[in-house]
Protein backbone atom coordinates (compact mmCIF):
# COMPACT_ATOMS: atom_id res chain seq x y z
CA UNK A 1 0.00 0.00 0.00
CA UNK A 2 1.58 3.53 -0.86
CA UNK A 3 2.16 5.57 1.92
CA UNK A 4 0.50 9.19 1.41
CA UNK A 5 0.88 10.70 4.70
CA UNK A 6 4.03 10.97 6.76
CA UNK A 7 4.83 12.69 10.33
CA UNK A 8 7.96 14.77 10.58
CA UNK A 9 8.88 15.50 14.11
CA UNK A 10 6.16 18.80 14.41
CA UNK A 11 4.97 18.82 10.81
CA UNK A 12 2.73 16.61 8.53
CA UNK A 13 3.65 15.91 5.05
CA UNK A 14 1.03 14.78 2.90
CA UNK A 15 1.77 13.19 -1.42
CA UNK A 16 -0.45 14.40 -3.73
CA UNK A 17 -1.13 13.82 -7.30
CA UNK A 18 -2.36 15.89 -9.69
CA UNK A 19 -2.22 12.85 -12.33
CA UNK A 20 -0.40 10.97 -14.70
CA UNK A 21 1.81 11.57 -18.48
CA UNK A 22 3.75 9.59 -20.32
CA UNK A 23 7.50 10.42 -21.51
CA UNK A 24 9.78 8.34 -24.01
CA UNK A 25 11.38 5.42 -21.31
CA UNK A 26 14.83 6.05 -23.21
CA UNK A 27 14.65 9.73 -22.68
CA UNK A 28 14.05 8.88 -18.99
CA UNK A 29 16.58 6.86 -18.45
CA UNK A 30 19.55 8.06 -20.49
CA UNK A 31 22.36 5.70 -21.59
CA UNK A 32 21.03 2.67 -19.70
CA UNK A 33 20.05 0.03 -21.80
CA UNK A 34 16.11 -0.81 -22.38
CA UNK A 35 16.71 -4.54 -21.49
CA UNK A 36 17.48 -3.28 -17.97
CA UNK A 37 15.47 0.27 -17.24
CA UNK A 38 12.18 -1.80 -18.94
CA UNK A 39 12.27 -4.28 -16.04
CA UNK A 40 11.62 -1.44 -13.63
CA UNK A 41 9.41 0.42 -15.85
CA UNK A 42 7.47 -1.44 -18.62
CA UNK A 43 6.83 0.52 -21.99
CA UNK A 44 3.96 1.09 -23.87
CA UNK A 45 3.72 0.27 -27.40
CA UNK A 46 5.40 3.66 -28.13
CA UNK A 47 8.03 3.09 -26.26
CA UNK A 48 6.88 5.50 -23.34
CA UNK A 49 6.35 4.80 -19.81
CA UNK A 50 3.84 6.17 -17.13
CA UNK A 51 5.43 8.85 -14.53
CA UNK A 52 3.45 10.71 -11.73
CA UNK A 53 2.80 14.48 -11.42
CA UNK A 54 3.61 14.58 -7.57
CA UNK A 55 3.81 17.28 -5.24
CA UNK A 56 3.99 17.27 -1.62
CA UNK A 57 1.77 19.31 0.85
CA UNK A 58 3.74 20.78 3.95
CA UNK A 59 1.37 21.26 7.47
CA UNK A 60 4.01 23.40 9.48
CA UNK A 61 2.61 25.41 12.92
CA UNK A 62 2.40 28.16 11.09
CA UNK A 63 1.98 27.23 7.19
CA UNK A 64 0.76 25.36 4.60
CA UNK A 65 3.85 24.46 2.07
CA UNK A 66 3.16 22.96 -1.09
CA UNK A 67 5.83 21.87 -3.50
CA UNK A 68 5.18 21.02 -7.23
CA UNK A 69 1.96 22.23 -9.22
CA UNK A 70 2.05 19.36 -11.65
CA UNK A 71 0.72 20.19 -15.47
CA UNK A 72 -2.22 21.83 -14.76
CA UNK A 73 -5.56 21.72 -16.36
CA UNK A 74 -5.78 25.03 -19.11
CA UNK A 75 -3.28 23.57 -21.98
CA UNK A 76 -4.19 22.96 -25.41
CA UNK A 77 -6.14 19.74 -25.80
CA UNK A 78 -4.03 18.39 -28.07
CA UNK A 79 -0.49 18.77 -25.59
CA UNK A 80 -2.70 16.64 -23.18
CA UNK A 81 -3.13 13.79 -26.06
CA UNK A 82 0.36 13.95 -26.79
CA UNK A 83 1.79 13.01 -23.48
CA UNK A 84 -1.83 10.75 -23.04
CA UNK A 85 -2.11 12.80 -19.74
CA UNK A 86 -4.59 11.73 -16.67
CA UNK A 87 -5.65 14.06 -14.64
CA UNK A 88 -8.06 12.38 -12.13
CA UNK A 89 -8.52 14.18 -9.66
CA UNK A 90 -6.03 16.77 -10.12
CA UNK A 91 -4.33 18.51 -7.30
CA UNK A 92 -6.83 21.14 -6.57
CA UNK A 93 -9.26 18.50 -5.90
CA UNK A 94 -6.49 16.51 -4.07
CA UNK A 95 -6.12 19.34 -1.83
CA UNK A 96 -10.16 19.74 -1.64
CA UNK A 97 -10.24 16.07 -0.11
CA UNK A 98 -7.67 17.09 2.60
CA UNK A 99 -10.06 19.96 3.90
CA UNK A 100 -7.68 23.07 2.05
CA UNK A 101 -8.51 25.51 -0.34
CA UNK A 102 -6.46 27.25 -2.88
CA UNK A 103 -6.63 30.33 0.00
CA UNK A 104 -5.13 28.07 2.17
CA UNK A 105 -2.07 27.95 0.73
CA UNK A 106 1.20 30.17 1.59
CA UNK A 107 3.86 28.88 -0.30
CA UNK A 108 4.43 27.46 -3.60
CA UNK A 109 8.11 26.06 -4.10
CA UNK A 110 8.85 24.88 -7.81
CA UNK A 111 12.12 22.97 -8.40
CA UNK A 112 12.24 24.15 -11.75
CA UNK A 113 9.66 25.51 -14.48
CA UNK A 114 9.27 22.58 -16.70
CA UNK A 115 5.46 22.90 -17.47
CA UNK A 116 5.25 19.04 -15.56
CA UNK A 117 6.53 21.04 -12.08
CA UNK A 118 4.70 24.77 -12.53
CA UNK A 119 1.39 23.74 -14.68
CA UNK A 120 -0.76 24.32 -12.03
CA UNK A 121 0.79 27.08 -11.07
CA UNK A 122 -1.68 29.23 -13.00
CA UNK A 123 -5.04 28.72 -14.05
CA UNK A 124 -8.02 30.62 -16.38
CA UNK A 125 -9.74 33.05 -13.84
CA UNK A 126 -13.72 34.40 -15.06
CA UNK A 127 -11.85 36.63 -17.83
CA UNK A 128 -10.19 33.73 -19.66
CA UNK A 129 -7.09 35.06 -18.56
CA UNK A 130 -3.99 33.20 -16.78
CA UNK A 131 -4.08 33.94 -13.46
CA UNK A 132 -2.28 32.45 -10.11
CA UNK A 133 -4.20 29.60 -8.89
CA UNK A 134 -2.97 29.82 -5.17
CA UNK A 135 -3.80 33.54 -4.66
CA UNK A 136 -2.24 33.66 -1.33
CA UNK A 137 0.49 32.44 -1.79
CA UNK A 138 4.17 33.70 -2.02
CA UNK A 139 5.46 31.36 -5.03
CA UNK A 140 9.06 30.68 -4.23
CA UNK A 141 11.39 29.92 -7.60
CA UNK A 142 15.37 30.25 -8.01
CA UNK A 143 16.40 33.23 -9.62
CA UNK A 144 18.84 31.90 -12.26
CA UNK A 145 15.90 29.00 -12.90
CA UNK A 146 13.36 31.88 -14.12
CA UNK A 147 15.81 34.32 -15.83
CA UNK A 148 16.91 30.83 -17.95
CA UNK A 149 13.23 30.16 -18.30
CA UNK A 150 12.55 33.65 -20.11
CA UNK A 151 15.11 32.82 -22.45
CA UNK A 152 16.01 29.21 -22.91
CA UNK A 153 18.11 27.56 -25.75
CA UNK A 154 16.49 25.66 -28.63
CA UNK A 155 17.35 22.30 -26.97
CA UNK A 156 14.48 22.72 -24.09
CA UNK A 157 12.56 25.52 -25.41
CA UNK A 158 9.56 23.11 -25.11
CA UNK A 159 9.66 22.11 -21.58
CA UNK A 160 8.60 26.15 -20.74
CA UNK A 161 5.49 27.80 -20.91
CA UNK A 162 5.47 31.13 -20.23
CA UNK A 163 1.73 31.13 -19.25
CA UNK A 164 2.79 28.83 -15.85
CA UNK A 165 5.07 31.54 -14.27
CA UNK A 166 4.87 35.20 -15.94
CA UNK A 167 1.39 36.05 -14.38
CA UNK A 168 3.08 35.50 -10.54
CA UNK A 169 5.28 38.48 -11.49
CA UNK A 170 2.06 40.26 -12.81
CA UNK A 171 0.20 39.81 -9.67
CA UNK A 172 3.03 40.64 -7.35
CA UNK A 173 2.89 36.85 -5.75
CA UNK A 174 6.70 36.04 -7.09
CA UNK A 175 9.59 35.73 -4.78
CA UNK A 176 13.06 34.91 -6.13
CA UNK A 177 15.60 33.66 -3.89
CA UNK A 178 19.54 33.00 -5.13
CA UNK A 179 20.90 30.04 -4.14
CA UNK A 180 20.20 27.95 -1.12
CA UNK A 181 18.19 29.62 1.62
CA UNK A 182 15.37 29.18 4.72
CA UNK A 183 12.16 30.01 3.48
CA UNK A 184 10.18 28.65 6.49
CA UNK A 185 10.96 27.85 9.77
CA UNK A 186 12.61 23.76 9.17
CA UNK A 187 12.45 24.15 5.25
CA UNK A 188 14.89 25.19 3.15
CA UNK A 189 15.38 24.65 -0.76
CA UNK A 190 18.65 23.90 -1.87
CA UNK A 191 20.37 24.48 -5.19
CA UNK A 192 20.81 20.88 -6.58
CA UNK A 193 22.12 21.39 -10.28
CA UNK A 194 22.21 18.91 -13.27
CA UNK A 195 18.35 18.41 -14.51
CA UNK A 196 18.97 22.29 -15.01
CA UNK A 197 21.64 24.91 -13.88
CA UNK A 198 19.36 26.19 -11.18
CA UNK A 199 17.73 23.31 -10.14
CA UNK A 200 16.30 23.44 -6.06
CA UNK A 201 15.23 20.80 -3.82
CA UNK A 202 13.81 20.94 -0.47
CA UNK A 203 15.20 19.50 2.86
CA UNK A 204 12.17 19.62 5.90
CA UNK A 205 13.54 19.91 9.12
CA UNK A 206 11.92 18.86 12.33
CA UNK A 207 12.01 17.12 15.69
CA UNK A 208 15.75 15.68 14.53
CA UNK A 209 14.17 14.22 10.88
CA UNK A 210 14.73 14.75 8.05
CA UNK A 211 12.59 14.75 4.30
CA UNK A 212 14.68 15.41 1.69
CA UNK A 213 12.06 16.17 -1.88
CA UNK A 214 14.33 15.80 -4.43
CA UNK A 215 12.64 17.06 -7.74
CA UNK A 216 13.91 15.80 -10.75
CA UNK A 217 17.43 15.05 -9.42
CA UNK A 218 15.78 11.47 -8.62
CA UNK A 219 12.63 10.81 -10.47
CA UNK A 220 11.37 7.99 -9.61
CA UNK A 221 12.57 5.27 -7.71
CA UNK A 222 13.96 3.54 -11.06
CA UNK A 223 16.59 6.28 -11.09
CA UNK A 224 18.10 5.53 -7.84
CA UNK A 225 21.04 4.04 -9.44
CA UNK A 226 23.91 6.53 -9.94
CA UNK A 227 23.66 6.15 -13.99
CA UNK A 228 20.25 5.74 -14.06
CA UNK A 229 19.95 9.71 -15.46
CA UNK A 230 17.50 11.22 -17.99
CA UNK A 231 18.72 12.65 -21.51
CA UNK A 232 16.70 15.62 -20.34
CA UNK A 233 19.27 16.67 -18.04
CA UNK A 234 21.66 19.57 -19.23
CA UNK A 235 24.35 18.65 -16.93
CA UNK A 236 24.51 14.84 -16.13
CA UNK A 237 27.90 14.65 -14.57
CA UNK A 238 26.61 17.24 -11.90
CA UNK A 239 23.34 15.25 -11.45
CA UNK A 240 25.55 11.73 -10.67
CA UNK A 241 27.52 13.79 -8.56
CA UNK A 242 24.79 14.99 -6.62
CA UNK A 243 22.85 11.77 -6.27
CA UNK A 244 26.15 10.30 -4.66
CA UNK A 245 26.55 12.98 -2.48
CA UNK A 246 23.06 13.77 -1.19
CA UNK A 247 22.45 9.66 -0.82
CA UNK A 248 25.48 9.85 1.10
CA UNK A 249 24.24 11.95 3.47
CA UNK A 250 20.22 10.27 3.45
CA UNK A 251 21.97 6.83 4.41
CA UNK A 252 23.87 8.63 7.17
CA UNK A 253 21.21 10.99 8.73
CA UNK A 254 18.12 8.18 7.60
CA UNK A 255 16.29 10.70 5.89
CA UNK A 256 12.73 10.20 4.30
CA UNK A 257 13.05 10.83 0.43
CA UNK A 258 10.07 12.22 -1.29
CA UNK A 259 9.43 11.11 -5.72
CA UNK A 260 8.25 13.94 -7.51
CA UNK A 261 7.57 11.09 -10.59
CA UNK A 262 7.27 7.82 -9.11
CA UNK A 263 3.89 6.49 -10.05
CA UNK A 264 3.71 3.93 -6.80
CA UNK A 265 5.87 5.81 -4.31
CA UNK A 266 5.52 9.44 -2.55
CA UNK A 267 8.26 8.42 0.02
CA UNK A 268 11.06 6.02 0.33
CA UNK A 269 14.95 5.52 1.27
CA UNK A 270 17.87 5.04 -0.23
CA UNK A 271 20.27 1.96 1.14
CA UNK A 272 23.60 0.62 -0.20
CA UNK A 273 23.95 -2.78 -0.58
CA UNK A 274 27.13 -3.88 -1.95
CA UNK A 275 28.34 -1.26 -2.72
CA UNK A 276 24.99 -0.32 -4.53
CA UNK A 277 21.68 2.31 -4.15
CA UNK A 278 18.46 0.56 -3.93
CA UNK A 279 15.43 2.32 -3.13
CA UNK A 280 13.47 0.28 -0.31
CA UNK A 281 10.10 1.57 0.68
CA UNK A 282 8.31 2.77 3.49
CA UNK A 283 6.49 -0.02 5.28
Amino acid sequence: MTIDRISLGQFEIYGLRDGFFFLDGGAMFGVVPKTLWEKKFPADEKNRIKLALNSILIKTAKELILVETGIGGDLDPKFYDYYSVERKPGLVLSLEKLGYQVEDIDLVVNTHLHFDHCGGNTSKNEKGEDAPTFPEARYIIQKGEWEYALHPSERDKASYLEQNFLPLEKHGLLQLVDGSKEISEGVEVIVVPGHTSRHQCLKISTGGKVCFFLGDLVPTSAHVGLSYIMSYDLFPQQTLENKREYFEQAIEEDWILAFNHDPEHFFGKVKKVNNKYTFEPLL
